[in-house]
């Protein structure tokens, strides 16, 4: 096995940062799909589709109405990357998520964790401060 990696020059890669990285894809685009309740108005803004006062009236119903369907539509994103990405690394099965158990529970809870605290940062700091520089809101 050690002279067919060294044959192939295969090469592995620090689990570590894989994981990480992973992590950070997957729960990447659920955390921008769930913070779209305040920063659709910021980008339309931007692209000059509406106003000033109707990106603030906009910001104003997506978060104070409809901000828990963007929240629960990133969560469904989030769960449905992690689908994915168990489906990609080889856990095609039942029989196989069963055997790996431990290890699926431990990776979809720290994908969970990363997820909330990427959309807390991003929605309340960044999407926030982006939104008061442009005078969205104050």
């Amino acid at each position: 096995m050690q002279e067919e990696k060294q044959k192939y020059n295969i090469v592995q890669a620090d689990p570590i940062k894989t994981k990480w990285s992973d992590i950070l894809k997957i729960s990447s685009l659920p955390v921008f799909i769930a913070s779209l309740c305040c920063l659709s108005p910021i980008i339309l803004l931007s692209l000059g589709f509406v106003s000033l006062s109707v990106a603030g009236e906009l910001a104003d119903v997506f978060y104070g109405t409809y901000k828990w369907v963007f929240r629960v539509v990133g969560l469904v994103a989030l769960i449905v990357a992690f689908v994915f990405y168990i489906r990609r690394t080889g856990v095609c099965t039942l029989d196989e998520a069963k055997k790996r158990r431990n290890e699926l529970i431990n990776k979809f809870l720290l994908t969970v964790i990363v997820g909330v605290t990427g959309y807390v940062f991003f929605l309340y700091v960044v999407v926030h401060y982006l939104g008061v520089w442009l005078n969205v809101w104050k």
